[in-house]
């Protein structure tokens, strides 16, 4: 298993709450799809951790994710790595 995190900057916090109600969806349906996590660190941080059965198929939601526009949150980082543990 492969894991996408990616760490953003809050710009709006009901905006994103909207976009989540039609993004989660569109991830959960993704190719290799295992689970995923949005989770608000702060008022102004957030990051997601979204599981996939692949490399490839992780890297296919970085590649989305890094060609996305903003809206109401600022990209500062999209990185995959190996699952090497999980509970």
């Amino acid at each position: 298993m492969h894991a996408v995190v990616i760490n953003v900057t809050l710009n709006d916090r009901p905006g994103v709450d909207a976009e989540l109600t039609t993004l989660v969806p569109q991830v959960a349906a993704a190719p290799g799809f295992v689970a995923a996590y949005w989770v608000a660190l702060s008022e102004e941080k957030g990051a997601s951790i979204v599981v996939f059965d692949s490399e490839q198929a992780a890297q296919g939601l970085a590649a989305m994710a890094a060609a996305t526009p903003g809206g109401p949150v600022t990209t500062n980082s999209i990185e995959v790595g190996e699952v090497i543990a999980h509970a």
